[in-house]
């Protein structure tokens, strides 16, 4: 095995990410402050934009106030103005002119345009993020490394962003080159590694190639830690490696990148690689870190992704965050939950079993109760006023008088017969009947099935290895979980507006084969995110497909 690729500056590096976590977590310390010390600043920056006088921000002393002025809004609701941003008329929400304009991964729609000022780099996102990469830092510290010890397959930094009606760079998050080129710095881990940069020509679009390249050339360096954020992509790695392995075995033997010239011939090397096989706890025998969302539908298959990368493996969970703006921040070990980051923005929130309107009463974060869910709103820096972000949160528990968070989930609802049901509480739901059956389920979906009086859903479930699978017993489980955690599930069955839901078991490969045909319809890999809800019929026939 190759020795492990220390970069010069990986311990300065770790350093001023443990540095970044303690300054956020000193913040947020006293969170009335906090929020305090954001709401003037938000104002402040508000002056002299044309969303502050077309609202009479100028006139706002408070947060009732504030709220009283502005009404909630969604994207759409909110795009009047961000199209206006975005087309280059300055002063629209921000007195700064964006550097450039994030874009979400377009999952439940057409993608999303967020101005990004150097304000909001400097003061909110770099802050923010640099703290959330504190904690891998600190407790796992040998991982994690500006060099090829760190595997990052979320960032993927386009040369060539498409752009905006007024000329900006228009790109995700995780495509965007932060080390210096919009006036700020931020480095991340594996952003040195050989191949953070690709040494040969690939198109820009073809993601499976480019995620080839970098496991590729991966394979011959002393991987400690894996970055993907969205653990759908983790979970794919060693399928990956089992689908390319000959072809991998290939390149490492001849010297080639993807068949062309580029590397050193390595016989010896792929000779151990073909002894050892293709397990990432085979290829990097010493991984100690994997860095994702751990909630969800995650929460579910990581335990076998341990298994897979390594026992002694520890999944540390990425923020909670959006292209939007940040939610949660892990300060400490927790498993799946972050500090709400009250430093970043002025947050309220809707109770999640309640609809979301223009007038919605919210709550500040010292009246939410432990163990609900909530939709999440929030105002900062950025220019955004009092925005629904689409996402639900889960309030874990509390420390001190700050609550710890956990992303829930999606907000919109699948309702065909009043029965309001959320992505968390079917993956909730899903986790319980699969602990009463004893059976270990690694993936779900699933669809609502109308009928011409009663609808009813169908929820196609992958458990693990091939034994005894009773679906019938399943899903009366499964359907006594929804009718107790949700209440208009419970009602809609009582009236006869749902029958009992219908369990349908399939292999683990047929998500396998869902994700090969997105990439393969043009989305990145890193956006490729699990479907709790299945939108897309012809993809529910395919997944259940005897």
């Amino acid at each position: 095995m190759r020795p492990l690729e220390h970069h010069p500056d990986d311990p300065a590096f770790r350093a001023e990410l443990t540095a970044a976590k303690r300054d956020l977590a000193a913040s947020v310390a006293e969170p009335a402050e906090a929020r305090r010390r954001v709401f003037e600043d938000l104002l402040a920056h508000s002056r002299g934009t044309v969303f502050a006088a077309e609202h009479g921000l100028a006139r706002v002393r408070t947060i009732d106030d504030y709220r009283e002025a502005v009404p909630l809004r969604s994207y759409a609701e909110y795009d009047p103005w961000l199209a206006r941003s975005a087309d280059g008329e300055p002063g629209v929400l921000t007195r700064e002119e964006p550097r450039l304009f994030f874009t979400t991964s377009g999952s439940t729609g057409s993608r999303k345009r967020i101005p990004v000022t150097r304000t909001f780099l400097e003061r909110v996102y770099l802050p923010y993020f640099r703290a959330a990469m504190g904690a891998p830092a600190e407790y796992v510290p040998d991982a994690l490394s500006l060099g090829a010890a760190t595997l990052n397959l979320r960032h993927d930094r386009l040369a060539r962003p498409r752009t905006t009606g007024s000329g900006r760079p228009s790109l995700g998050p995780s495509q965007a080159d932060l080390r210096g080129g919009f006036g700020v710095t931020l480095r991340e881990p594996g952003s040195e590694a050989p191949w953070a940069e690709l040494p040969v020509a690939v198109d820009e679009g073809d993601y499976p190639e480019k995620l080839y390249l970098r496991l590729r050339m991966a394979v011959e360096h002393d991987v400690r830690c894996v970055i993907g954020h969205n653990p759908a992509l983790l979970a794919m790695v060693p399928e990956l490696l089992v689908q390319w392995w000959p072809r991998i075995l290939r390149d490492v033997r001849e010297g080639t990148l993807g068949g062309r010239p580029g590397a050193a011939p390595d016989p010896v090397r792929a000779g151990e690689l073909e002894r050892r096989g293709p397990l990432p706890r085979a290829v990097w025998p010493r991984i100690r870190l994997l860095y994702c969302w751990t909630s969800g539908v995650a929460s579910l298959y990581l335990p076998r992704l341990r298994e897979l990368y390594g026992e002694d493996v520890t999944v540390l969970p990425t923020p909670q965050a959006a292209s939007e703006g940040p939610v949660g921040v892990p300060l400490d070990r927790h498993p799946h939950a972050g500090h709400l980051a009250v430093s970043c923005a002025l947050y309220e929130f809707v109770d999640a079993a309640k609809d979301v309107r223009p007038d919605s009463p919210t709550l500040l974060h010292e009246e939410l109760e432990p163990g609900r869910d909530y939709h999440v709103v929030f105002s900062h820096l950025g220019g955004l006023y009092r925005y629904v972000l689409g996402d639900v949160t889960h309030v874990v528990d509390r420390v001190k008088t700050l609550p710890r968070v956990a992303y829930a989930g999606r907000a919109g609802l699948s309702d065909v017969a009043g029965e309001r049901l959320r992505e968390a509480q079917l993956v909730r739901a899903v986790a319980s009947a699969a602990g009463h059956a004893g059976v270990d389920v690694v993936n779900l979906t699933a669809r609502p099935e109308r009928g011409a009086g009663t609808h009813r859903y169908a929820v196609a479930v992958a458990p693990h290895g091939a034994g005894p699978f009773d679906a019938v017993s399943f899903a009366g489980a499964l359907d006594a979980e929804l009718c107790r955690r949700s209440p208009d599930y419970r009602r809609a069955r009582e009236d006869g507006r749902l029958a009992p839901a219908r369990v349908l078991r399939v292999p683990p490969s047929a998500f396998v084969a869902h994700w090969h045909r997105r990439v393969a319809a043009g989305m990145r890999p890193p956006e490729v995110k699990d479907q709790v809800f299945q939108p897309d019929a012809a993809a529910w026939d395919l997944i259940t497909a005897p």
